[in-house]
């Protein structure tokens, strides 16, 4: 997983990636359709692996978001097209400027980022044995954007090029579409610019939530925020002194489609100070702390905004807002 750290060095990369786009616009402004590619009219590519490098193989990519679109067919198929590259300490994986060639899952290693900036080469972020990197060039068609060097040896899985537009770029081009209209719908999101919006589709999770089923928990660390895309979320909270009682939580508010949920956590860094659950069946968007980070600086402003109407909130059911603040037991 990405440190604070990177979270700050893939925005550095994004902006440049964008930079980029917009020097290049008589290729870069060509839009992926996916309705005009044609259906895996090339033949597939197969690199055969012992059932040793296919477990590992499938540990190293469980997490990795762009491989969570794709249906099981398609998942398979792209393990089949991945290969194994081992790499030296030191070994440049892949050089700023160049053309796109593979996407990288990292299985072990560490790795530094680079971006020239001014002229001078700056470290800007690290991976330390999981992550990907590479997709930026392969998905928008520029060069790369950033120098990624090995700092120890370890091993990659690579994707090429042709399978990953043909699986991946397809599978994102039709997630966008799908959530296009859906995210310029929802309010706190009103404040980002087109680019902006295209990163969060980019980024978020469907994740689907039966009547009942509790979504988050109040006391737990906070790892990503919610958006409603269908049906109702209950918002509960208890205070200490409820803890024994039967139930012992309090209803909120709810939330519906548009509105969003867990945010509180996220921006005060404390445990969740409610839970949430489904009411019915409920679609949600889902974005992880690091997207989170990166890509919602724009909204931190109307977030904390809210914190003061939570509080509120809580004046009125409990006749304190310190729940707000400390931690569940």
């Amino acid at each position: 997983m990405l440190s604070d750290v990177d979270c700050g060095a893939l925005g550095v990369v994004e902006q440049h990636r964008w930079d980029l786009m917009k020097k290049r616009k008589s290729v870069c402004g060509e839009t992926y359709n996916p309705d005009e590619e044609d259906e895996d009219t090339e033949p597939r590519v197969i690199h055969p692996k012992t059932d040793e490098q296919r477990a590992r193989l499938q540990e190293a990519c469980k997490n990795i978001l762009l491989f969570k679109n794709v249906d099981e067919e398609q998942l398979s198929q792209v393990l089949d097209a991945m290969f194994e590259k081992t790499v030296e300490n030191g070994e440049h994986v892949i050089d700023q400027g160049d053309d796109g060639d593979n996407f990288y899952v990292i299985e072990r290693g560490t790795f530094d980022i680079f971006v020239v900036i001014n002229n001078e080469s700056c470290l800007v972020g690290s991976y330390d044995n999981q992550g990907s990197f590479g997709e930026l060039a392969l998905m928008y068609n520029t060069p790369r954007a950033a120098t990624i060097v090995a700092t120890s040896e370890g091993s990659l899985w690579g994707l090429d090029r042709e399978t990953f537009r043909r699986i991946i770029v397809k599978n994102t081009a039709k997630k966008r579409q799908m959530y296009e209209s859906f995210i310029e719908t929802v309010p706190l999101l009103k404040s980002l610019d087109l680019s902006e919006r295209i990163k969060v589709v980019d980024v978020i999770e469907s994740r689907t939530y039966q009547d009942g089923e509790r979504i988050i928990a109040q006391g737990d660390k906070a790892d990503c925020l919610f958006i409603v895309e269908c049906g109702d979320v209950r918002i509960a909270m208890r205070r200490k002194s409820m803890v024994e009682m039967e139930g012992g939580e309090v209803e909120i508010t709810r939330c519906g489609r548009g509105q969003y949920f867990g945010e509180l956590a996220l921006v005060t860094n404390k445990p969740r100070a409610a839970s949430a659950y489904a009411v019915g069946e409920v679609k949600c968007a889902v974005m992880d702390v690091k997207a989170f980070e990166r890509l919602l600086g724009p909204c931190m402003d109307i977030m904390k905004r809210n914190i003061a109407h939570y509080e509120e909130q809580l004046v009125n059911l409990f006749g304190t807002s310190v729940d707000l603040s400390e931690p569940s037991p």
